[in-house]
């Protein structure tokens, strides 16, 4: 008798985990016209990832150059974690009229709205990284999705217009430089609609100095 002494035991993850990951097999690479990427952004108690926690997020998709406003997405979570000093940015209390939902839940909703498509942020790795916090936190793996720098991707288009590549923007920044109006600035869905609005603005001018392609797009 043979024993397989190495025998891989599948994790037992929730349905929607599953599908998620499920939805990166055999991933086809698509035109940039056709792709649907998610714009998010993240309102948190403050800076730390591991003691911080996300106490909104928002995002909004878009495909072929157009901003989609009605599929958008927002949510408010509950934490038990909470700094009344962050209030006065983002204004989000710990007791207030808002729904809010528990964590996974929220995991839940965020994961089937992104699906496996491409994620836009700006210093998208604090985002990045406090939503992976919250996955780790319930016993999931770190986000799949291929994601792109808004403030990575508006300096090297700066680079080769201005010969410019030194200066870290704010999200404040790339707004005065691109004259992006800033609705709603400090909110969650606000904040990845200016976002949105800034990857359409820096992606043409990368068409019209003929560097819009995927290599470009997604080197950090």
């Amino acid at each position: 008798m043979k024993f397989n002494w190495f025998k891989k035991t599948q994790k037992n993850y929730p349905a929607f985990w599953q599908e998620y990951l499920d939805s990166f097999t055999n991933e086809a690479e698509d035109t940039i016209e056709n792709t649907r990427f998610v714009a998010f952004d993240t309102e948190t108690t403050g800076f730390d990832k591991k003691k911080d926690r996300v106490l909104s997020i928002g995002a909004v998709s878009l495909k072929n150059k157009t901003i989609h406003v009605k599929d958008s997405f927002e949510l408010y979570i509950k934490q038990d974690i909470f700094k009344a000093d962050t209030v006065k940015i983002h204004g989000l209390m710990k007791k207030g009229s808002l729904t809010k939902v528990e964590e996974l839940e929220a995991i839940k909703q965020f994961i089937t709205y992104i699906k496996n498509d491409i994620l836009i942020a700006h210093h998208a790795f604090f985002d990045y990284s406090m939503v992976n916090e919250m996955l780790l936190r319930h016993g999931l793996g770190k986000l799949k999705n291929k994601f792109i720098d808004t403030g990575v991707l508006y300096k090297k288009s700066k680079h080769i217009i201005y010969q410019d590549n030194l200066k870290n923007y704010s999200l404040d920044e790339l707004c005065k430089e691109l004259n992006v109006p800033k609705t709603d600035r400090h909110t969650a869905t606000g904040d990845a609609l200016i976002t949105a609005m800034i990857f359409l603005k820096i992606t043409s001018r990368l068409i019209k100095t003929n560097n819009l392609g995927w290599g470009y797009l997604l080197k950090s």
